[in-house]
């Protein structure tokens, strides 16, 4: 369906209001959906760092957990390694949105590196105060899923005070050296209600458990999740568009289903929709994950349409406005190459002409 990507999909309007090109049923769009702040600024990143320093540029892991702009980075001469040593020596790597331990840092330090850190500020946020906590001796309850890159990274900061905690049952397993200096901190794109779950839990063995300076679920996860809750009791069925290792759009189907929705669907594509899905169905609701570009939303709208659901209206529950510039060592390279970078924009929700 596509040519040439646009990952970043700017050079389209947003659609504010209820448009239809026919009768039928209807589809209900979530806003906020699709890329955060965290998500443009890395995709920024790996395209700047091609187009500054020319192919390849290395990127450490997934940039983003979305197989469309692996993919589409890829062609354009990004290469995707999983650790630093299949990196050529003295060579240039990224690393990815997620974040890393310092012992990678280490690692790219000995290979000679040339590194650029696209970590997700929120993220680089966790990782200090699991710092900062890890100082003052606290046991650090990280609320999280075992094995995913973000929380190997946060892991990584201070091993030592570091507990993994995936699910409320797993809080009776949990050990500390003194239940007065017992603190919390998350991965930023779990589930809010099932976080608050597994922190009611924790405080219920440990009274005195001390919370996070500020929310750790990053707010694209928490506003993305309330535009779901928001449309869920008027939908049949909920499409989300996002990849099986991400983490937010996984969660979005679980919020879509507790909320009430008959039946909810992952796809990574509008080929992998099925007709029956939606037999009987008189309303779909659709959004995407924090690390999902807008194309793959409008492919998914264009192929409801051509099935029965030719009316489109947004839900909008909130409006998002946080931008995050660059790393500042690629911001001082694009400067002195005569390529300095525009200012930080918030990503934009767009839609097909046709849907204007």
């Amino acid at each position: 369906m596509h040519g040439t990507p646009d990952l970043r999909a700017t050079s389209l309007t947003s659609l504010p209001e209820t448009t239809a090109v026919g009768g039928g049923g209807r589809i209900l769009l979530a806003a906020p959906r699709g890329y955060c702040a965290g998500v443009d600024r890395a995709v920024d990143v790996v395209e700047k760092a091609l187009e500054l320093y020319g192919a390849p540029v290395y990127v450490r892991k997934e940039i983003v957990h979305n197989k469309f702009v692996v993919e589409s980075l890829s062609k354009r001469g990004a290469v995707f390694v999983q650790e630093t040593d299949q990196v050529p020596e003295g060579a240039r790597v990224v690393f990815s949105a997620h974040g890393v331990s310092p012992e990678v840092h280490e690692a790219a330090r000995v290979r000679r590196l040339a590194t650029i850190d696209a970590t997700c500020p929120l993220v680089t946020k966790v990782h200090r105060e699991a710092v900062r906590f890890a100082k003052q001796d606290y046991d650090i309850i990280l609320v999280g899923h075992q094995g995913h890159e973000e929380v190997e990274g946060t892991f990584g900061e201070a091993p030592g005070h570091i507990q993994v905690v995936g699910t409320p049952e797993e809080v009776d397993d949990v050990v500390v050296r003194d239940p007065d200096r017992v603190v919390w901190i998350s991965q930023t794109t779990l589930s809010v209600d099932e976080t608050r779950l597994t922190v009611d839990r924790l405080r219920q063995r440990f009274p005195n458990l001390i919370d996070p300076p500020s929310d750790d679920i990053c707010y694209a996860t928490q506003n993305r999740q309330g535009a779901v809750k928001a449309i869920a009791p008027k939908v049949d069925v909920m499409v989300v568009v996002g990849s099986a290792n991400s983490s937010n759009s996984v969660r979005l189907v679980d919020v879509a289903l507790e909320s009430g929705v008959p039946s909810a669907h992952r796809i990574d594509k509008a080929e992998e929709l099925r007709g029956e899905w939606f037999a009987g169905a008189a309303t779909v609701g659709l959004t995407s994950g924090a690390s999902v570009p807008e194309i793959l939303v409008r492919d998914v709208i264009e192929w409801l349409q051509a099935h029965g659901f030719p009316t489109v209206e947004v839900v909008r529950t909130e409006t998002e406005s946080t931008t995050f510039a660059l790393p500042r060592d690629l911001r001082a390279d694009l400067k002195a190459a005569g390529m300095a970078p525009a200012r930080p924009h918030a990503p934009r929700e767009v839609l097909p002409d046709h849907t204007r």
